[in-house]
């Protein structure tokens, strides 16, 4: 949607607004000459901004992937990079870890095995997993705010956005192939169009075992020195005359427009360097009342809760390789963002932000009062802000702890009101036997998905320690009604009332869900225990949720007034706007970083690091045994450095996020020589305030990426369709 603010969970950050430096922006492509590409060149640049980003010509732009899922293609969770011309693509292992544990089973276990395949025959589906290429972006944001003014609430402001918008996308669709999707920027101040081909055809081709895909686990995790081998490998098929389809065993690789050539030269210190990709959210127009929201609750309640649920997950996945490769996915997603909350919270505090933050409020306050025309303007927007965020402090704090624990907790109960559909149907006046058959079917489908990645036994070990986590930091009289039983007839023992819930429950286990769905009845579903438990939070959540929107709209007032303020403020500056998944391109040099007094580091590793940091009994640092050897033999071929050692990553000054995952790192002549694939810890207040000597983007060296895949893999049949750089 193009609601500048979730009436939930919205969090914008502040910029800093020193003059731009060339490693700081997430920078537009169709601006790139008008703002960028001059400073791109005297820096190393050898390509032209049309070279780049071209609606005419085929240009860097048409290599660029963005993955999406089915029903949700503009929200691209990770960026990928065509690297040959029949639609070979990188990403990171990270990005393809649901996909893989998706094909994992314990006869195949692709997560601990890894998967290649030798001939495109051998490669696998990927059923809802979405490949975007952008065609073109446009500026609108004189047609979309051409029906609003200043009379009108935020909400008559959006309303009449929203129809202008979808008129936009609804004619750029007309008679075409392509899907478009209108974005705000700058919290609506400015807007543009984007338009994609988007592909539903992407199937794995490769990926090296976890223990390199994932080496150095949580640990690692957001940490340099790094030498973690993040990468996957998929491809894009279309039909046979080039366009989307669906999954077809008669569909062709795709012919992209552009594909990658790979540089094997190797990255030095002040190396031009610059990544395209679709980084999801930054939040740098944040005010200091926002910021505290997000460490105060947002990251502190996400860090604690979390660490309750993958205490839990982690001791039955220790214990059973089934519930292992289960679990993987989910644990993986939850573990990332549990360690970011942690450590940006850690640099937050150390790199004094909000005072930084505090700092350019009151710059921006000296700005308005200045003159009366911006005090009647902009002189309310920070009193807006402040008090939005008084008013729902402890809103927001409940709505976090809710979907924290309980939404994104266990999954059982939640799996149990997908059938609410159907209990209305069966409970109808007049029964539609064709809808109830098709709902039916609806749920068995899902069903399949759900129970193969379920134990029982976990889940209700999930529910024990989450309900009691929250039933410890949230009062009786504020929970969902639920806990009002649990305490009224269990005396909130919660492993007693966890057990009455999975013993009784249809939807505890598949056997019982199977038995059921040959016959189901509205009672039987409203009686549910689990059916109970899962509406019970749900209509929480929609109460809290409610309770949230009243504030929303000044909330929402305010930091348009304030965003257009500081736009206003600093007309002479190129700003780039925030991140909301769209493509961006970033810019910068190779380089290390002293991360603390005395403390400096370089800005590569190599594979020697793998072996110092190998523990056989910590299933985080393993290191194959195949590995193992190669290093020993020096078995590197073609892309030892110059050194004679075998890079394994690299460092720039970037400014990335999440979504930007997989993102290329292209050097100045338009060659691939990376994988974006972290940030370091030091600065993960980056997202908020970008710190211009600290902050770093950690990357797969392109090297290591094709050693692993010719001399561990032998998969040289992927390494011959690429161009590769010399």
């Amino acid at each position: 949607m193009r609601k500048l603010a979730s009436l939930v969970l919205v969090l914008s950050l502040l910029l800093s607004f020193s003059p731009a430096k060339a490693d700081e922006g997430m920078w537009l492509l169709s601006l790139l000459k008008k703002q960028n590409v001059a400073e791109m060149q005297e820096m190393g640049l050898k390509l032209s901004a049309q070279d780049i980003y071209d609606i005419n010509n085929n240009c860097l732009k048409d290599a660029i992937v963005g993955l999406g899922r089915e029903g949700r293609p503009f929200r691209h969770f990770c960026t990928g990079e065509i690297i040959s011309d029949q639609g070979l693509f990188l990403t990171n292992h990270h990005c393809g870890f649901p996909s893989i544990q998706s094909h994992s089973t314990t006869e195949h276990d692709y997560l601990a095995d890894g998967f290649w395949a030798y001939d495109k025959s051998e490669e696998l589906t990927n059923e809802g997993l979405t490949a975007s290429i952008l065609v073109r972006m446009e500026d609108v944001t004189k047609k979309v705010l051409s029906t609003v003014n200043d009379k009108m609430t935020e909400d008559e402001r959006y309303a009449a956005i929203e129809k202008v918008a979808k008129e936009i996308e609804t004619e750029t669709e007309k008679d075409s192939e392509y899907k478009a999707s209108v974005k705000s920027m700058f919290e609506g101040n400015q807007y543009f169009l984007f338009v994609y081909q988007i592909y539903q055809d992407v199937r794995l081709v490769g990926a090296p075992p976890s223990s390199m895909g994932k080496f150095g686990g949580d640990t690692d995790n957001w940490m340099w020195p790094r030498h973690t081998a993040d990468f996957s490998m998929f491809r894009i098929y279309t039909d046979a005359n080039g366009k989307p389809a669906k999954y077809s065993p008669d569909n062709v690789p795709l012919k992209p427009k552009h594909h990658l050539p790979v540089s094997i030269k190797g990255v030095q210190e002040k190396d031009f360097a610059m990544i395209m990709g679709f980084p999801g959210t930054t939040n740098r127009y944040l005010t200091s009342f926002g910021l505290e929201e997000t460490m105060k609750i947002t990251n502190q309640n996400r860090y604690d809760i979390r660490t309750v649920k993958l205490n839990t997950l982690k001791e039955d996945m220790a214990a059973d390789q089934k519930i292992r490769i289960q679990y993987a996915s989910k644990y993986a997603g939850s573990a990332n963002y549990w360690k970011y909350s942690n450590e940006q919270n850690k640099a937050l505090k150390s790199l004094n932000t909000m005072a930084a933050k505090k700092e350019i409020e009151a710059d921006y306050l000296a700005w308005v009062n200045k003159k009366t025309k911006r005090v009647a303007k902009y002189g309310e927007a920070l009193n807006l802000i402040e008090k939005a965020y008084a008013d729902r402090k402890e809103t927001r704090n409940a709505l976090s702890y809710l979907g924290e624990a309980l939404l994104q907790g266990p999954e059982m109960y939640m799996f149990a009101v997908k059938s609410t559909g159907l209990m209305k149907k069966l409970s109808a006046e007049e029964q539609d036997k064709d809808a109830i058959t098709k709902t039916i079917e609806g749920l068995k489908g899902a069903a399949k998905a759900f129970y193969k990645d379920y134990n029982m036994s976990t889940d209700q070990k999930l529910m024990v320690a989450l309900f009691t986590k929250y039933a410890e930091d949230i009062e009786l009289e504020k929970r969902p009604e639920i806990f009002k039983v649990i305490a009224e007839e269990y005396n909130n023992n919660f492993g007693k009332f966890a057990e009455a819930v999975y013993s009784k429950s249809v939807f505890a286990n598949q056997e019982s869900f199977d038995k059921f769905i040959e016959n189901p009845t509205a009672e039987a579903i409203s009686n549910d225990m689990a059916f109970k438990v899962g509406s019970s939070i749900i209509d929480a959540y929609r109460a809290i949720a409610g309770e949230m929107s009243a504030g929303a709209e000044q909330l929402q007032k305010g930091k348009r007034l304030f965003v257009d303020g500081l736009l206003q403020m600093n007309k002479k500056k190129n700003m780039a706007p925030d991140a909301n998944s769209t493509l961006r391109l970033t810019y910068g040099t190779v380089g290390g970083y002293s991360p603390k007094d005395a403390v400096y580091y370089k800005h590569f590793t190599t594979l020697k690091g793998v072996m110092e940091k190998e523990d056989a009994t910590n299933p985080e640092f393993v290191v194959p045994a195949k590995l193992k050897e190669l290093y020993s033999n020096k078995d590197f071929g073609q892309y030892a450095d110059q050194d004679g050692r075998l890079h394994t990553c690299f460092l720039t000054n970037s400014d990335i996020t999440g979504g930007n995952s997989g993102s290329p790192v292209i050097n100045g002549n338009g060659e691939l020589i990376g994988t974006a694939f972290d940030g370091n810890s030091e600065a993960m207040s980056g997202d908020i305030d970008f710190e211009d000597n600290l902050q770093r983007c950690i990357n797969l060296d392109v090297r290591y990426t094709l050693f692993i895949i010719e001399k561990y893999a032998g998969a040289k049949n992927l390494i011959e369709e690429m161009t590769i750089v010399k």
